[in-house]
C-alpha cells in the first residue's frame, strides 16, 4: 500500500513540477543552501488553466476581465461588459513524462445587473492510468487518479472603480480508487472546502498623448481546511496570496498593448530545520531553525510571513514573479509573451511563455506555449501547450 501512495504522490508532485524535494532535513550542518520547497496537498490548483494568462507568464490577477477571471481574481467579473460568458480549456500536461495526463477547465459568469456578477467554474485533473501492485509486486488492478475543484463566486462593485469578490470551492482528490494492501492503513479520497477573497481596482490615466488604463488586484485563494487521505495525516492545501498590477496603453484606434506583473506567495508554513538525530521526551524532533509547521490553517497563514529558517531573506525567496505583455490589433488578433520565475531553493520553476489569440463576433480562440528556461532537454515542462475557447453567449442569444 505504501508503494501505491508513493507512486500516486510522485505523479502529483511531477504534475506541477515544483521540485518539492528536501523539504524536511535530518541534519543541520551545511543545510542552509539546500532546497526547502513548501509541500501542499492538491498542487493541481496551482496550474494556470487558461491560455491567455498562460501565454503571459501565468499572470492574471489584474489584466482585463473575461470568463477566466473566476480563477485569477473573481472580483474582476463585476466589470465585465457582456451579460454572459463561457470559457473552455484543455491542457495536455507534462507530456514529456506521461502521455495521458491532462487538465480540463470550464468557467462561466452571469451579470445580474451593473453592480453584481456571479461566476462558476470546474477544474478536472487526470493523472492518466496507473497500475497498482501489492507489497509483493503482484498486480492488483489499475486506476486513473483524478482530482477536481468546483467553484462559485459572488462579485460586486463598491464604486465605479473598485470591486470585491468572494468565491467558495469544493476540492476532491482520489489517488487510489480504494486500492489497498494487507495490514496497511486505509486510504480514502481527500476532500476540502476553501474560499477566495479578492479585490480589483481600475482607473483611466493619460501618459503623454495616449489614453491608458491601469489596474491592480489581490487574491487570497484556497483558504480552507487541510486535506488528507488517511485519518491521521492531513496536509495544507495551497493557500496563496497574489498581488498584481497592469497597464494598458491605447496607441491608436486599432492598436493597444498591456504590460502586467503578478507576485505570489504561499500562505503555508515553511518546513523548519531540525537537529540531527535528536528528539524531545515526547519523541518529537527538535527544531534548530524556523517554527513548528504543525499548526492550524489561520495560524499557518499568518506564520508563513515569518517562519522561514533563514529569516526574511528566505521569505523573499518564496515569492514567485510573473510578467507578461499582450498586444491587440483591432480587438481581433492578439500576440502575447511572458516569463515566470521561482527561486531555485523553492521549486526552481523558470520558463518563458508565448501565445496568440483570435477573437471573432461569437468565439475567441487562444493558444499558448511554454518554454523552460535553462536546461530545456531535462525539463518536464517542455512542450507544454494550452488551448482555450471563449464563447460570447449574449451574441448567440441575439
Amino acid at each position: 500500500m505504501k508503494r501505491i501512495i508513493l507512486l500516486s504522490f510522485a505523479a502529483l508532485i511531477a504534475a506541477t513540477a515544483t521540485a518539492q524535494t528536501g523539504a524536511n532535513y535530518s541534519d543541520v550542518l551545511g543545510q542552509d543552501d539546500k532546497v526547502n520547497a513548501i509541500n501542499t496537498a492538491v498542487p493541481f490548483l496551482r496550474i494556470a488553466p487558461d491560455s491567455r494568462s498562460g501565454a503571459m507568464g501565468d499572470a492574471g490577477i489584474a489584466i482585463s476581465p473575461d470568463a477566466y477571471a473566476q480563477i485569477w481574481n473573481s472580483s474582476k467579473l463585476a466589470f465585465v461588459e457582456s451579460p454572459y460568458g463561457l470559457s473552455f480549456t484543455y491542457v495536455p500536461w507534462l507530456r514529456e513524462l506521461i502521455n495521458d495526463m491532462n487538465l480540463a477547465y470550464v468557467s462561466g459568469y452571469y451579470k445580474i445587473d451593473d453592480m453584481q456578477t456571479i461566476g462558476a467554474s470546474l477544474r478536472y485533473f487526470s493523472m492518466g492510468n496507473i497500475n497498482f501492485t501489492d507489497n509483493g509486486g503482484n498486480n492488483i488492478g489499475s486506476y486513473s487518479p483524478h482530482e477536481l475543484a468546483v467553484d462559485a463566486s459572488y462579485n460586486r462593485k463598491l464604486s465605479k472603480n473598485f470591486s470585491l469578490g468572494l468565491a467558495g470551492r469544493f476540492i476532491f482528490s482520489n489517488l487510489t480508487g480504494g486500492q489497498g494492501g494487507q495490514n496497511q492503513e486505509q486510504v480514502e479520497s481527500g476532500k476540502s472546502f476553501a474560499v477566495d477573497i479578492n479585490g480589483f481596482y481600475k482607473d483611466e490615466i493619460k501618459i503623454a498623448d495616449y489614453n491608458c488604463e491601469w489596474s491592480a488586484g489581490f487574491n487570497i485563494s484556497n483558504l480552507g481546511a487541510k486535506l488528507g487521505y488517511t485519518e491521521d495525516t492531513k496536509n495544507f492545501i495551497p493557500t496563496n496570496l497574489g498581488i498584481g498590477g497592469a497597464l494598458t496603453m491605447n496607441l491608436d484606434q486599432y492598436n493597444k498593448i498591456t504590460a502586467t506583473i503578478d507576485f505570489n506567495k504561499l500562505l503555508v508554513p515553511t518546513p523548519p530545520l531540525y537537529y540531527q538525530d535528536s528528539t524531545d521526551i515526547n519523541g518529537e524532533r527538535i527544531i534548530w531553525k524556523g517554527k513548528d509547521d504543525n499548526v492550524g490553517i489561520i495560524q499557518g497563514a499568518f506564520q508563513s510571513f515569518g517562519d522561514a529558517p533563514d529569516g526574511f531573506r528566505e521569505e523573499l525567496k518564496e515569492i514567485t514573479t510573473s510578467v507578461g505583455l499582450e498586444y491587440w490589433y483591432a480587438n481581433q488578433f492578439a500576440a502575447r509573451m511572458g516569463y515566470f520565475h521561482e527561486n531555485a531553493k523553492k521549486g526552481n520553476r523558470k520558463y518563458f511563455t508565448a501565445g496568440v489569440g483570435v477573437k471573432m463576433k461569437m468565439l475567441g480562440l487562444d493558444i499558448s506555449y511554454l518554454i523552460p528556461a535553462g536546461n530545456f532537454s531535462n525539463s518536464p515542462l517542455k512542450n507544454t501547450w494550452r488551448f482555450s475557447l471563449t464563447l460570447d453567449v449574449n451574441d448567440l442569444v441575439n
